[in-house]
């Protein structure tokens, strides 16, 4: 089967399929970087099947290399920039990872991540075997990434995903959202999320053009949606709630913005709708290849807080623990199945068995089915925390807490935040006769810990309150946090 950018550069080898700052390639241009590039990473050693890390903003370069590896057959795994060495380590491990990819901007961490190593420079600054043929790898049935996902407990875990995954993710998203051939999808999501791989894919797919962005700023973005005329744009809410609070008049030339990674506050919506935004709401999940209920924009103005319907293919029913299908209006667990769920996590056999039963993904969010069969969502994932669209799982937070010496005990839990959905905050328990400053402890986990995984609010307590069994009630951490903060 041909791969869907060569197929693109045959059928529509003059129209624009990407814009970055004020370079636009076609299909054709882009087919043969990603073919240039394929050569020189095959020349270079990297095989069909191998694992390619790739540390790297979002960039020309970067989405050229999706296309390459997809090319050659070899798997994806894209790293979060925003994470320290000690963060990155074992998941290059956990991985497998043959060869890390990264850009100059990241060379002193990628520098002590592992020995097989290349720079973007390296792979595009040369052509090493111009005639070099690339393997005929591209199937359905391929390992297109692993990427990786937080859960509340241990590790990362490494989603699997198919070119087949993202196919019918592609798929139905269009019959959900609607497609035109002039679509322009901004995309300033990061491209180690799987919201920001799926649009570069989903794309190409339907031969239509990606507006790259290297970061977030709302005013660029404002500025590119009106000179390159963009038409999509996908966004978690902090990053609405940025739009909002410096002017959202180009957002409102848009034909959609897809709104995910996290709930969006009935006042957010709410200021948006009568912005005149196009807002459309939904629920997705990296093991399900991103979406898997969306709204529409009728629906968005008569249900605040929807997710919509599942999307085409996929189904969803509201589940007990112990797997009996509840009715509409009962609460449970969200349980999703068809051709978007993951083949199951890398290399984690118990993780895998945990959520995925006879293909069946057990989410472990919590949420109903209304008469209509929309999809209303009330928590994600247990104790997880979703702050500016970056999901922060409290153990490892707590892990590095309780490396303090001071510190006996630590409990991680997230606030609501009007702007970035949640916040992280801790409550510590020092040792008898010790304590420390709240920026001491701050300055602790910087050395270890991502920027927004940080605890911003902290609470010195002299115990936990607990059940019976001994574990901690985090709702009630909560609820002292919240009341607190009423108080001030």
């Amino acid at each position: 089967m041909i791969d869907w950018l060569s197929q693109q550069a045959r059928s529509n080898p003059d129209k624009i399929a990407l814009i970055f700052e004020h370079q636009v390639w076609s299909y054709t241009v882009l087919n043969q970087d990603a073919e240039k590039m394929a050569r020189n990473l095959l020349a270079s050693g990297i095989k069909p099947g191998q694992h390619i890390a790739v540390l790297a903003s979002s960039s020309p370069d970067y989405l050229v290399l999706i296309h390459a590896l997809i090319k050659l057959g070899a798997v994806l795994i894209p790293l979060n920039t925003r994470l320290t060495f000690e963060e990155l380590s074992p998941l290059i491990e956990l991985a497998d990872v043959d060869y890390l990819i990264y850009s100059p901007a990241y060379y002193a961490v990628a520098a002590k991540l592992t020995q097989q190593k290349f720079s973007f420079t390296q792979i595009t600054s040369s052509d090493r075997n111009p005639d070099q043929e690339l393997p005929t790898a591209f199937a359905f049935e391929n390992l297109q990434a692993i990427i990786y996902t937080s859960g509340t407990t241990g590790l990362p875990k490494g989603a699997m995903l198919t070119v087949a995954n993202h196919f019918w993710s592609a798929t139905a998203s269009a019959y959900r959202l609607g497609l035109s051939t002039d679509d322009r999808w901004l995309l300033c999501l990061p491209l180690y999320h799987v919201g920001g791989l799926a649009i570069v894919l989903r794309s190409c797919l339907y031969g239509t053009a990606v507006i790259l962005h290297d970061d977030f700023s709302p005013q660029e973005i404002a500025i590119s949606i009106e000179y390159h005329a963009a038409t999509m744009i996908s966004l978690v809410p902090t990053m609405l709630n940025r739009f909002m609070g410096t002017g959202s008049a180009m957002l409102a030339k848009l034909r959609l913005i897809l709104l995910g990674g996290g709930a969006a506050s009935p006042q957010l919506i709410q200021e948006s709708l009568a912005a005149g935004l196009p807002i459309i709401s939904t629920y997705g999940l990296t093991e399900a290849a991103s979406q898997v209920a969306t709204s529409t924009l009728e629906n968005v103005a008569q249900k605040f807080g929807s997710a919509g319907k599942p999307l085409n293919f996929t189904q969803v029913q509201i589940e007990t623990s112990d797997g009996e299908v509840l009715p509409a209006g009962e609460i449970g667990e969200i349980v999703v199945s068809g051709p978007t769920v993951m083949g199951g996590y890398y290399q984690n056999s118990e993780a895998t068995e945990a959520v995925l039963d006879d293909d069946r993904l057990r989410t472990g969010d919590i949420g109903y089915l209304d008469s209509d069969g929309d999809l209303w969502v009330l928590q994600r994932r247990s104790d997880l925390i979703i702050s500016g669209g970056e999901n922060i799982y409290p153990s490892e937070v707590e892990s590095v807490l309780m490396r303090h010496p001071a510190i006996k005990e630590a409990c991680v839990i997230g606030l609501e935040h009007p702007e970035w959905g949640q916040q992280v905050a801790a409550a510590i328990v020092f040792y008898q006769g010790k304590t420390i400053s709240t920026e001491s402890i701050q300055q602790h986990c910087r050395k270890s810990l991502a920027g927004y995984k940080i605890p911003r609010i902290i609470q010195f307590l002299d115990h936990f309150p607990r059940t019976a069994s001994g574990k901690i009630v985090r709702n009630r951490l909560i609820q002292d946090f919240e009341q607190i903060f009423e108080d001030i």
